[in-house]
């Protein structure tokens, strides 16, 4: 399958799980969604990332986003490799938070481009890269990101990454680098100056450059 763009419709699929069987669009409902990907069950990385989401689990539900991973092994071993997550992440709770795709043929990967190629498991198959999908409430892709089987993702940022998707879904502004929430926005360079200031009450911070053009402006964070 080609690259994803960003706006496509995400493909839907119907896949086993350790909560069964599911079809991803059903699953999202009208919530925002984060799909990611592990090389494989019982492996050093997975198991801390795996162990960041279940306790970051309250702050994705404050954001009203589904998370669900997948690994490319089978659902009995995803539940015994769950146990090994549970006592890592200290994670107390009996039922374990979100739900992990079963994919032991590489079919979901392969559907979405997500095969590592130089990452092998002990047979030499490919395994998935750490792929990090963001899906809208309207099921388009929002966001992509690929990392190396070797190299652990930062879910701070992936946090932070949605706070701007949905704030920059509703609000005519972007953010800049390092934006945290609460923190002033950019505005748009297709507003002009009239609207921006109806647009902006708040008012405007305009940043001279050299160039003497006018497109750098920030804006309080909007309500």
């Amino acid at each position: 399958m080609p690259l994803m763009n960003l706006g496509d419709d995400f493909p839907n699929f119907t896949v086993d799980t350790t909560e069964g069987r599911i079809t991803f669009h059903d699953f999202l409902g009208d919530h925002w969604g984060v799909l990611f990907s592990h090389p494989g069950d019982y492996t050093p990385v997975c198991t801390t990332e795996l162990a960041e989401v279940a306790n970051l689990i309250p702050e994705f539900t404050r954001r009203d986003v589904k998370v669900i991973a997948l690994s490319c092994d089978y659902v009995t071993t995803h539940k015994g490799w769950i146990a090994d997550i549970k006592s890592y992440a200290c994670y107390m709770r009996n039922e374990w938070p979100y739900p992990l795709i079963a994919d032991p043929n590489r079919d979901i990967a392969i559907q979405l481009g997500m095969l590592d190629p130089v990452a092998k498991d002990r047979c030499g198959i490919p395994v998935t890269c750490r792929a990090v999908f963001i899906i809208g409430p309207d099921k388009k892709l929002k966001l992509a990101l690929l990392y190396p089987a070797t190299t652990g993702r930062n879910f701070a940022e992936i946090l932070r990454v949605i706070d701007s998707l949905q704030l920059t879904a509703c609000k005519r502004v972007a953010t800049p680098a390092n934006w945290q929430p609460g923190e002033k926005c950019m505005i748009l360079p297709s507003i002009g100056e009239e609207e921006a200031v109806k647009l902006f009450p708040k008012g405007i911070e305009r940043i001279e450059m050299p160039s003497g053009k006018h497109y750098m402006r920030y804006t309080p964070h909007p309500d």
